[in-house]
C-alpha cells in the first residue's frame, strides 16, 4: 500500500510540534463532526419513531419502500429505498470508517503499542461480554443469529453526548472511546465478513477479486487521482453486492487501497486518502446516517405488549447493551490498568472510566445495522429487537450523562 512504500520528503510536516498541532485539529473536527451528527441522530431518530406510531406511518412506510432502479443493458439494480440505504449508502459509511482505520494505523492513536493496549482490552471486553450475555438467552434456533448486534457502539451519538458535558470530561478520555470505537468498527467489519454472507456467487466474487487487485495495483504504481479508485470501487461495490457478501464491505476494501501520500499532476505532495475522508465526513455525519436512522428506526410500538420485551431476543440485546457493554469495556480496562498494561487516561477518574463504560452501550446505529443482517425479515421478532436497542440506547447514553456530570475532574 501507498505508505507503506517509496519514502516521501515531506520538510516542515516533519516538525513534531506540526504534527501533533495537524493531530490535534484532526481529532477536534473529528469530534466536532460526529457530536453534531451525533445531535441530528437523535433528531432522524424521534422523528422516525413519532411517524411510525401516529396516522403517519402509512406514509412513512411508503417513503421506506419507494423502488429505485438502476440498470446499464443486462446490469438491474431494483431495490427498495431502504436497501439502497442499508446496502448502498452505508458502503459509504463504511468506506470512512476504513479511511479512518487506515490513517489511525499509520499515524494516529493506533500507531504505537502503548496507544492502542487500553482501547484495544477494552474493545474486547465489550464485544465478548454482550455477546455473552445475548447468548446466555438466546441459546438456539434463528434468534442465535443475532449475537453480534449488542456488540456494536455508536460512536456518533456517545461522542455527542460528550458534547454535551463540555470541559467536565478530558480529552484523553474523548479520544479512549473514539479508539475504542474504531477497534469496534473493526469488529463490526469482521463479523459481517465471517457470519453474515450467503448463496456466493462464484462470478460475482471473481469479478471482485479482479476489481481489487486493480486497485492494489493502482496503489503499489503511484496513481494519485481519486477519480480512478472511485471508477474501479464502483466495480467492485457491484460485484460484491452481486457476490452474496455484504456490499458495505466493499468500501472497507476500497479504503485499504486508497494511498495516504501521493503526487498530482503538478509534482506536489498530495493526501488522497486524507481529503476523501475530510470531504466524506460532513456527508457521513449529517446525511447519511440521519437518514439511515430515520428509515431503520421506525418501530411502531403500538401493536408490543410489555410482556414481549421480555422474551429471548429483546432481552439479551437490552441486556448485552446496557449491562454487558459497561461491565466488559470497565471490567477489562480496570484488568488492564490494575495489571500495569496501560496507564489511566491522562486527567481522568475511575468514574468518569466508568461513566464512558457505558456510554459505550449506546449501540443504535451499528446495532441497527447488525440486526436487520441477522433479522432480514422484520416482522420475525415484531421489531422487538429494534425497540430493545432503542431502549438500551437511551438508557446508557441518560446514565452515562448523568454519572459523568456529577463527578469531579482529577486532581
Amino acid at each position: 500500500m501507498q505508505g507503506i512504500g517509496e519514502p516521501i520528503d515531506y520538510g516542515a510536516i516533519q516538525n513534531s510540534t506540526f504534527r501533533k498541532s495537524l493531530t490535534m485539529n484532526r481529532l477536534e473536527a473529528f469530534i466536532h463532526h460526529e457530536s453534531a451528527g451525533g445531535i441530528l441522530l437523535m433528531l432522524a431518530t424521534v422523528l422516525a419513531l413519532l411517524l411510525s406510531n401516529t396516522m403517519m406511518a402509512p406514509l412513512y412506510e411508503t417513503f421506506r419502500e419507494i423502488p429505485v432502479q438502476v440498470r446499464v443493458g443486462p446490469l438491474n439494480l431494483d431495490k427498495s429505498l431502504y436497501h439502497w440505504v442499508n446496502d448502498g449508502l452505508m458502503a459509504i459509511f463504511f468506506l470512512l470508517v476504513g479511511l479512518e482505520v487506515k490513517r489511525e494505523v499509520l499515524e494516529g492513536h493506533l500507531s504505537s503499542l502503548g496507544q492502542v493496549v487500553l482501547p484495544g482490552v477494552a474493545a474486547v471486553g465489550g464485544m465478548v461480554v454482550p455477546a455473552a450475555v445475548y447468548w446466555f438467552f438466546n441459546r438456539e434456533g434463528v434468534a442465535l443469529d443475532g449475537w453480534a448486534i449488542p456488540t456494536a457502539t455508536d460512536i456518533a451519538f456517545a461522542l455527542g453526548v460528550l458534547s454535551l458535558l463540555g470541559p467536565r470530561v478530558p480529552v484523553s478520555l474523548k479520544v479512549f472511546l473514539m479508539t475504542l470505537a474504531i477497534f469496534d468498527d473493526l469488529g463490526a467489519i469482521i463479523v459481517i465478513a465471517l457470519f453474515y454472507t450467503s448463496n456466493l456467487s462464484t462470478l460475482s466474487l471473481t469479478v471482485a477479486s479482479v476489481a481489487l487487485a486493480v486497485l492494489v495495483i493502482m496503489n503499489r504504481a503511484g496513481v494519485a487521482r481519486k477519480t480512478a479508485y472511485f471508477l474501479v470501487g464502483i466495480v467492485l461495490w457491484i460485484s460484491v453486492l452481486k457476490s452474496g457478501v455484504h456490499a458495505t464491505l466493499a468500501g472497507v476494501a476500497l479504503a485499504f487501497t486508497i494511498p495516504m501520500h501521493g503526487r498530482n499532476d503538478q509534482g506536489e505532495v498530495t493526501s488522497p486518502l486524507k481529503e476523501i475522508e475530510h470531504d466524506l465526513h460532513p456527508w457521513v455525519a449529517f446525511a447519511i446516517l440521519p437518514l439511515f436512522a430515520f428509515v431503520n428506526a421506525g418501530v411502531d410500538m403500538r401493536g408490543i405488549a410489555p410482556a414481549q420485551m421480555t422474551s429471548g431476543v429483546p432481552l439479551g440485546i437490552f441486556l448485552g447493551l446496557f449491562l454487558g457493554k459497561q461491565l466488559g469495556v470497565f471490567g477489562f480496562s480496570w484488568l488492564a490498568i490494575r495489571l500495569g498494561l496501560a496507564p489511566m487516561p491522562e486527567g481522568s477518574t475511575t468514574r468518569q472510566l466508568y461513566g464512558v463504560s457505558l456510554l459505550t452501550g449506546i449501540g443504535f446505529t451499528m446495532s441497527l445495522f447488525i440486526a436487520s443482517l441477522a433479522f432480514p425479515d422484520e416482522q420475525l421478532f415484531q421489531y422487538t429487537d429494534k425497540l430493545a436497542i432503542l431502549a438500551a440506547s437511551v438508557l446508557a447514553g441518560v446514565s452515562g450523562y448523568l454519572l459523568l456530570r456529577w463527578s469531579r475532574p482529577a486532581d
